[in-house]
């Protein structure tokens, strides 16, 4: 039984996984820092670019300290998989539930009494560092393509 049902997993290799893990970063980040920039840009008087410095320093933080450490052992874990893998394992399963969490948590955030400004700083703080932190995956994937096609 269990032969049959695989026949339907989509499966892909571990490069192909480490490109969609690295897509999927960069278009969370850039759809938060889209957010921020509406939030900054906003007619209200407020000078966005002292509120945008916070970010971006913020983002660098959580890039270096934080989201390099969880992209080395995603980058691990999918390049040890060796055989094709189902097409949602570019991340592990407890993942899913953390980003369930962060996506409820910027729900209510979004749709808190917190001025958007300040929430910018967060939007960019995190989104930033994802897209900068993708670059290592994506990085990754050239590096494999190269390899595959001198193999």
């Amino acid at each position: 039984m269990a032969m049959k049902i695989d026949k339907y997993k989509p499966a892909v290799s571990g490069s192909l996984l480490v490109l969609l893990a690295g897509t999927v970063w960069i278009c969370a980040g850039a759809m938060l820092l889209f957010s921020a920039a509406i939030w900054l840009f906003a007619p209200s008087g407020a000078n966005p670019y002292p509120f945008a410095a916070a970010g971006v320093l913020l983002a660098l933080l959580i890039h270096h300290f934080g989201f390099l450490k969880i992209v080395d052992k995603n980058l691990d874990r999918i390049l040890s998989i060796g055989a094709k893998r189902c097409l949602f394992s570019f991340i592990p399963w407890k993942s899913y539930l953390v980003i369930a969490v962060m996506v409820a948590m910027g729900v209510l955030l979004r749709h808190s009494a917190i001025p958007g400004r300040y929430l910018a700083i967060c939007y960019i703080g995190i989104g930033l560092a994802l897209v900068l932190s993708s670059m290592r995956y994506m990085r990754v994937f050239f590096r494999e393509i190269r390899r595959d096609k001198t193999s």
